[in-house]
């Protein structure tokens, strides 16, 4: 678990925020995008029906379509 050491502060209009310092938000907006990655590998592995193509063919298939 990422340590964080938030603050919490309240507005001119009583609305609660909390700050954090920059490098500890930037941890967890990188750990929020693995978590991302890992969400997106584990669909497609759900999904995966065997069928492969070669890359030539992706290239062939691609070329074809944008004329």
């Amino acid at each position: 678990m990422l340590p964080i050491h938030p603050q919490y502060i309240t507005d001119t209009n009583g609305k609660k925020l909390v700050t954090l310092p920059a490098e500890e938000f930037k941890s967890i907006l990188e750990e929020l995008e693995d978590f991302s990655d890992i969400r997106i590998y584990d669909e497609a592995k759900a999904n995966d029906d065997g069928e492969r193509i070669s890359f030539d063919e992706y290239i062939k298939t691609r070329k074809a379509k944008n004329g």
